[in-house]
């Protein structure tokens, strides 16, 4: 996983433009929705973007199990949907 010190949306541009051709969504949606779920986990904003956009796991909380998503990593990304579409 890729260290930041903080997570903005011109990396967050920068980074989607530079790893994928296409994205739909909203940029500044997925930043805010990262800040507010990495602050209810305890957890760094970018493990949370990295977690939802290259599916890395999130070793402080468990969030994968085999390479599948645990009952927490599942709780995680629904708490991101959640931000995300307020």
């Amino acid at each position: 996983m890729k260290s930041i010190k903080k997570l903005t949306q011109k990396f967050a541009t920068d980074y989607i433009n530079y790893h994928y051709t296409y994205f739909k969504h909203d940029i500044k949606q997925i930043v805010q929705a990262s800040r507010e779920t990495a602050k209810k986990y305890k957890c760094s904003p970018s493990d949370v973007f990295f977690f939802i956009i290259d599916d890395e796991p999130i070793k402080k909380l468990c969030t994968h199990s085999y390479g599948f998503h645990t009952s927490g990593g599942r709780e995680v990304k629904q708490t991101f949907r959640n931000n995300y579409y307020e």
